[in-house]
């Protein structure tokens, strides 16, 4: 089945239909849940006075997005537009002092940086980060991939497991309430960062990369805390390309990326004075009692909104990189446009150094099943080590490894005889978008599935998934089932329209262009 194949209109508006129904009815019973339920004990923590003048409390469960856009906003914004400032006053500055900022700009960055964060964590946090890197540097000097490999889960290890992390923070002076995630942001970044480093040095045939190119690199603030994670290569490429005019339009479209993102930011503070959906998974009393379709409505929500979350919050960073002329990895893919594993993640930058230093490199072009069975095997336990060991990662990460092998297994063998025959032979192509929808929409519960256990807890993933697949079959298992085949539909055919523009199909000549031609 190609990617342009077409269903007809009034089957996809009946998916549309379907589909926006549902989600609406969801909704509905969310938001009963939680207008009924915000008086209960296991609210009142999670649960604060929000709009005052509309008689609304405020889910206020996630600790990042309050710290991001409420506890710690100014201080943020501050220290972001502090970057911009600086660099524009250097730029300004340097036809005085006669610095060539266009082939320094990496290092007023990196300048700013080292004392944003210096002030931030104190001298003790700085000479910690540059103990690593410096290693690292030394690691990467004797061009060995395995031995970069080696050195820097070792580095990372120390970071995730005790005694030694509990050790290292004592490098961190101060107590103020961001410490813990500034410590351990900076830290597992910087690690992310010096491996990148090390990696790209092996494959720099004529000499070394610098120190210094390593420093640049790695304390540019916007980065440095929080990500998202560039590779070396294309950060020394962008830092230090000398050509920092602008395409057409393209601080039109900055400016209106960053309203987009104000805009999420006010309408998800807007869903939290009305859907409960981070409190509501921790109250398993109040979770027993609610239909199996907000089960279903809660699992999908937590997802699109970990999508959203991650999205605004790499949005920030990425429109101050974008004005320093870099190209940054961009958001993750929202949660309701996949139904392939293979395309499953929430952080791009992590997913794209995993996939270039590991995943890629060792399953190659990805077909032979042992190759990539030891792929996923070696990226899922880095990406154990990058979250931090436990059992709740262990289970996501097993979860996820499986799900991503049997993606290859099916494919494998639905392209054998007799199956690949009867597709080719005996369906139509609609045909087969309709029986690859049925499978996809499995697929996707999977991936919600797999997935809500780390974002929210194991004891709601198994609830979920028992109402569900046991309790709920055969009448919630189906309805659900196709909903989602509605919705993966529509994202097929998204799909298809977006392969149309990006290659379109020849017109065939018409009659009188033959008569011309002859």
């Amino acid at each position: 089945m190609g990617i342009k194949t077409a269903l007809p209109r009034t089957e996809l508006y009946l998916y549309t239909a379907v589909l926006s129904l549902a989600l609406l009815w969801a909704g509905s019973w969310i938001i009963e849940a939680s207008s009924e339920n915000v008086n209960r004990k296991a609210f009142r923590e999670n649960v604060k006075p929000g709009w005052h003048y509309f008689g609304r409390k405020m889910d206020v469960s996630d600790f990042e997005w309050v710290m991001w856009f409420t506890t710690f906003r100014n201080h943020i914004l501050f220290a972001l537009s502090g970057h911009v400032i600086f660099a524009k006053i250097c730029s300004l500055l340097s036809p005085k002092t006669g610095i060539d900022l266009f082939k320094n700009r990496s290092l007023i960055y990196m300048l700013y940086g080292s004392l944003a964060v210096l002030i931030t964590m104190g001298w003790t946090y700085i000479s910690l980060i540059l103990s690593h890197c410096i290693i690292l540097y030394s690691v990467a000097l004797v061009k060995r991939k395995w031995l970069c490999f080696v050195a820097g889960l070792t580095s990372l290890a120390t970071f995730k497991m005790e005694p030694f992390n509990t050790w290292q923070e004592g490098f961190a002076t101060g107590s103020f309430d961001l410490q813990d995630v500034l410590f351990y942001g900076g830290c597992g970044f910087s690690i992310m960062r010096c491996m990148s480093f090390a990696l790209e040095n092996c494959e720099k045939k004529d000499g070394n990369y610098s120190f210094l190119d390593l420093i640049k690199y790695n304390f540019y603030l916007p980065f440095f805390f929080f990500g998202p994670v560039m590779t070396f290569d294309r950060f020394h490429q962008q830092a230090n390309n000398p050509n920092l005019t602008r395409k057409e339009r393209e601080m039109w479209n900055i400016t209106i990326h960053a309203l987009v993102h104000l805009g999420a930011i006010l309408v998800v503070d807007v869903f939290f004075h009305f859907l409960y959906i981070l409190t509501i998974p921790n109250d398993l009393k109040l979770l027993k009692q609610l239909s199996d379709w907000s089960l279903a409505g809660l699992a999908y929500s937590n997802l699109v909104y970990d999508w959203v979350k991650s999205a605004v919050l790499f949005g920030v960073i990425n429109t101050v990189s974008r004005l320093d002329h870099l190209d940054p990895p961009q958001p993750p893919k929202c949660i309701t446009m996949l139904y392939v594993f293979a395309e499953t993640h929430f952080d791009r930058g992590i997913n794209d150094w995993l996939c270039k230093y590991v995943y890629d490199y060792i399953g190659e072009n990805h077909d032979a099943i042992l190759k990539e069975l030891l792929a996923t095997i070696c990226t899922f336990a880095v990406t154990t080590l990058w979250l931090g060991p436990c059992e709740l990662v262990y289970i996501w990460s097993f979860f996820n490894c499986f799900g991503l092998n049997f993606e290859l297994w099916v494919a494998k063998l639905f392209s054998l005889p007799p199956f690949s025959t009867i597709e080719r032979n005996l369906m139509s192509e609609a045909m087969s978008r309709r029986i690859r929808g049925l499978f996809n929409a499995v697929n996707f519960w999977q991936i919600v599935l797999y997935n809500v256990l780390a974002l929210n807890s194991l004891d709601f993933a198994q609830l979920v998934a028992k109402r569900l697949l046991l309790k709920g079959f055969p009448l919630s298992t189906l309805s659900v089932l196709f909903v989602t085949y509605c919705g993966v539909q529509l994202i097929k055919e998204r799909e298809r329209k977006q392969a149309l523009l990006d290659d379109p199909e020849p017109v065939p000549p018409t009659e009188a262009d033959k008569q011309k031609a002859e």
